[in-house]
């Protein structure tokens, strides 16, 4: 739709309906930037960040019992 279209419509309408549209327009734009943020998270962003103890993989004492 050109923008021409758009604008010629607007002025036919009353006032209180000129501010909805405009409401309309801000909550359009807000949308919009909020769905830009949301990204993928690239390969390797966590890198360094998350540490294992070295006796990870040993078997626990509490268990002992049952293995």
């Amino acid at each position: 739709m050109e923008n021409t279209t758009i604008l010629s419509k607007i002025r036919f309408l009353p006032p209180e309906l000129k501010e909805e549209v405009n409401d309309f327009i801000d909550f359009l734009l807000a949308r919009r930037k909020k769905e830009k943020k949301k990204t993928q998270p690239r390969f390797g962003a966590a890198n360094g960040k998350i540490f294992t103890s070295p006796d990870f993989d040993d078997p626990l004492e509490d268990f002992k019992d049952y293995m």
